[in-house]
């Protein structure tokens, strides 16, 4: 009994506490985003978007797709590029980091290109760039060139990925470079907070390693390893061809079909390995103390919505109320989102930033902080009390806001080629076609707050939390206290939002 006093007790210093930090007088006026969007339903304008040109699909007898996005541009450049529905997820156990090592062995050589040096070459003398990257369940390789250079462009990547010599001195000498990388990584904080956030949220299981590998498997993988990977998961049915820019669709999909012929017509999707091996939420954490470091890395997760959720735009657009900020950008108590305010005011961390990552059965929906030590036990109150508000009482005004804010985010990052062929190739891979920006932006504003609480209670009130926190931590909560903060007790719900009603 002594000790539930005492809670409660503690809850009625920190409700006041917390509601001057979230809603002191630095606050935005509330008709401040009024000015650009009326939270008043109403039918939105995107009428200029019906200029945008369409994107063209076709499917080969095969079942490789091909994408196309083409409008004119005065530079006359195209990017195209193969996207494979394959990544680290889908390494067999023990095979952790073949995937990345076959996106750094696929420019070592093919049959007709014998070395890395005179794939350079071809490459530079059409002044065109080369590259690729691989994530937890797609790998990408593609090519930015003057539109005149796309069918050679092509050529290339199906030399690469269906025709690579994996010489065995290539091998050994990517395992140095790898391990190297993997060095690098290292001192990227924000790299190795997501990595530990991973094992946290998906403990024995794929998805909750890491792309790069351990570094036993870096130094095991073999030719066998990588052949076996390619004939496995590079097959037709998984590859998407997507170009944008200076293209012509007929011309892409002619080409395509002369040559890309050795891809495996295995009609198994990613879909069916995903249901053969569910991703299962753990909850758990990892947390590592370094008290030499100068600030806490800190992220905080829940289980967040797959690609196809439709609960997946409203945490969109929950990401964007949350917002991000850094200190060093010195606006925080002008800013639209609360929780940068209230942070900003209490001097309490250095950066944040709201993510929500998906996966085809499963996603990440969190925030990630730099933080004093000194600082960690007030943000994290602060943190967990900004997540149950989403809960229980968001204005139309930040989600108007929100909404805004995401638009723009979305059409800010397809400008340009690489970017649209990009965004294509991933959705062809996530959703089975591209949607168009007047559907996107459709389903957006249909979010109000009633969608924003009620997603919210769906993935944060009473769920379970993963934890990943690097650093002096020793201040920081145990995780048992931030599944607390999850818990739905009315009372203190209705005490807690009640104050700014």
């Amino acid at each position: 009994m002594a000790a539930a006093a005492a809670v409660r007790s503690k809850r009625k210093l920190l409700v006041p506490y917390f509601h001057r930090l979230l809603h002191s007088a630095a606050s935005p006026s509330p008709n401040r985003f009024l000015r650009h969007a009326s939270p008043v339903p109403r039918a939105a304008d995107h009428s200029p978007f019906f200029r945008l040109p369409a994107a063209r699909v076709s499917t080969l007898p095969t079942g490789l797709r091909v994408v196309t996005q083409a409008y004119p541009a005065a530079t006359r450049m195209a990017s195209v590029g193969v996207w494979v529905d394959a990544g680290s997820r889908f390494e067999l156990p023990g095979t952790n980091g073949t995937a990345h090592f076959l996106e750094h062995m696929a420019f070592k050589g093919t049959e007709r290109r014998p070395t890395a040096h005179a794939l350079e070459v071809e490459i530079e003398d059409m002044g065109a760039r080369l590259n690729a990257y691989t994530s937890r369940e797609q790998t990408t390789f593609f090519a930015d060139v003057q539109g005149c250079d796309v069918p050679a462009a092509l050529d290339v990547l199906s030399d690469i990925l269906q025709h690579p010599r994996f010489p065995q001195q290539a091998i050994q000498r990517e395992r140095g470079v790898i391990l190297r990388e993997m060095e690098e990584v290292q001192g990227m904080m924000e790299e190795v907070i997501f990595d530990h956030l991973h094992t946290a949220a998906f403990r024995d299981h794929p998805l909750g390693d890491t792309i790069l590998g351990p570094k036993e498997n870096i130094q095991s993988i073999s030719k066998i390893d990588l052949q076996q990977y390619i004939s496995t998961h590079y097959t037709c049915p998984r590859t998407v061809v997507s170009a944008a820019g200076d293209v012509d669709h007929d011309e892409v999909v002619d080409k395509v079909r002369e040559l890309f012929t050795r891809f495996s017509t295995d009609p198994t999707t990613a879909d069916q390995l995903v249901e053969a091996n569910p991703s299962v939420f753990t909850g758990s954490e990892v947390r590592i103390e370094d008290a030499e470091m100068p600030l806490a890395h800190l992220a905080i997760a829940f289980k967040g919505s797959s690609w196809t959720d439709p609960r997946s735009i409203p945490l969109m657009v929950a990401q964007s109320i949350l917002g991000s900020w850094n200190r060093s950008i010195g606006v925080g108590n002008c800013s639209g989102s609360s929780l940068a305010r209230g942070i900003s005011n209490g001097g309490l961390a250095e950066s944040l930033m709201a993510f929500n990552t998906n996966y085809r059965d499963t996603g990440l929906f969190g925030i990630y902080t730099t933080a004093p030590p000194d600082a960690l036990d007030e943000l994290s109150r602060l943190i967990m009390e900004e997540f149950r508000r989403l809960a229980f009482r968001v204005s139309e005004t930040e989600v108007a806001r929100a909404r805004n804010q995401l638009k723009s985010s979305l059409l800010l990052h397809i400008d340009g080629s690489t970017a649209v062929s990009e965004n294509n190739g991933r959705q062809m891979l996530t959703y089975g076609r591209v949607m168009p920006f007047l559907e996107l932006f459709a389903r957006i504003d249909a979010v109000d707050c009633a969608a924003i609480m009620e997603t919210a209670k769906d993935f944060i009130v009473d769920k379970d939390v993963a934890l990943a926190a690097v650093g002096p931590v020793s201040n920081l909560p145990e995780l048992s206290w931030f599944r607390s903060q999850t818990s739905s007790d009315d009372k203190f719900t209705a005490r807690m939002f009640s104050l700014g009603a």
